[in-house]
Parts: C-alpha cells; structure tokens; sequence
C-alpha cells in the first residue's frame, strides 16, 4: 500500500509540475526611481517570446528585447534576437532559473515576478508571425522571411506587439502592443505603448483578418489612416 501511495504521489507531482505552462502572457508592475509605475509584458509563444517596459501613466515606451527561447526544467535560455537599449547583447545567449505556478512567473535572480495573463488563450492568432508581403495595387509583393531586416509579431491570448529590427546590424526600427480580440473576422487592437508616436496611446484600430494557406492576411487602415494589406507568415 504504502508503494502503491508512493507511486501515486509521484505521477500526481509530476501530473502538476507539467501542467504549469510558461507560453502566454504575464505582467509586473513596479516604479522606478523618478516614481513612475512600470508596466513590463512578457510573450511567450512557441519558441519566440518579448519583454517590454512602458509607462502606465503615460504609455511611453522604455524599451524591449526578445528572440529565442526554451526551457530546461528551471532553467529559461534566450538567444537574443533584438535588443532596445543594449544591442551588443543580440547574438548572446542567457540563462536564468524561474519558477512557475498557475499564476506567476518568477526569475528567481533578484525575486522578480511576474503574473499571469492568459495561457495562449482565446486569441485565435496566437504565436510568432513575421511579414512575408503586401498586396499594394492589387499586386502582390513577397518579403523574404530569412532576410536579416525582420518585423516580427508576437501574440499570446490576449496581448500583441510588433518589432521591427535588423539582426545583422543590430538596429532596432520601433515596436506597438496592447491587447486584442479575433471576433467574426475582424481582429481588434488597442494600442498600450507605441515607440514611434506616442499619441497614438489609447487608440483602437479594427482590421478585416483572414487566414489562406496558413498565412495571416490583414487589411484595413494603419495608425496612420492610410490603406493596408500586410501577410504575415507563421514562424517556425
């Protein structure tokens, strides 16, 4: 009886250990040493995840960095892929131990935690996607996907952002996210933080969203107001 309980102890641990799923979206909120609250967002999608730091008040952009990743029982490990604020770290790899619960995540370095936000659910989208065209004219133009220069965007259940940056010469061109929806065809974003104009803050833009052999098609208006259809590719 006493193997029989033992046994049964050790799949339950087990059963509980794997269940605990760091793919999502998570979130801390701390203030700096000016006294703003800091809002950070972590995605992890398959294989690609991004960090990001705004203001809360203000929707100012801090900075962000992101790449690769994967996880070996506790230990997270990184190769990054673009970097805000510190590009000789793109090409790096960097490993640090967390622990993970139903609802936090936390980097046990420095005891910084983070809460969940969703599990990669509802958002029909979710995942890593890099534009691969645009029709313009009614013509399609292709991206090549493997090319240094990328504009990658990272979904979870309920949060995206965009990145635009360059893995060669460790550029980094401007990022946007927030939160979305997926409902009857239109994808919906309201807009967090936005590098390039913050204005744009509190904005909520609405796109026509299909996918066609795998591949995301988007159109509507920009931020800007002016015509779209972008294709995005899944990344593998």
């Amino acid at each position: 009886m006493k193997k029989i309980l033992l046994v049964l102890f050790t799949v339950l641990c087990f059963t509980g250990i794997k269940a605990q799923s760091i793919k999502g979206a998570w979130e801390r909120y701390y203030t700096n040493d000016k006294g703003d609250q800091i809002k950070s967002v972590v995605i992890f999608s398959d294989g690609y995840q991004v960090l990001t730091n705004y203001n809360t008040t203000t929707g100012a952009f801090i900075d962000c960095n992101g790449g690769t990743w994967h996880l070996d029982k506790e230990t997270i490990t990184e190769k990054v892929e673009f970097d805000s604020q510190r590009p000789k770290r793109i090409g790096t790899e960097v490993s640090f131990k967390v622990a993970i619960t139903n609802s936090t995540l936390t980097k046990l370095e420095g005891a910084i935690q983070f809460h969940k936000i969703d599990d990669g659910r509802p958002g029909a989208l979710q995942g890593a996607w890099l534009m691969s065209g645009r029709i313009k004219d009614g013509e399609q133009q292709t991206r090549d996907t493997t090319l240094p220069r990328k504009t990658m965007k990272i979904l979870s259940g309920t949060r995206f952002q965009w990145i635009a940056y360059n893995t060669e010469t460790k550029q980094f061109m401007g990022t946007g996210g927030g939160t979305y929806t997926t409902k009857n065809g239109v994808y919906s974003e309201s807009i967090e933080f936005f590098s390039k104009n913050n204005s744009k803050v509190g904005a909520s833009l609405d796109f026509d969203y299909q996918i066609k052999d795998g591949n995301w098609h988007h159109s509507g208006k920009s931020s800007k107001g002016n015509p779209i259809y972008e294709i995005w590719s899944l990344r593998k």
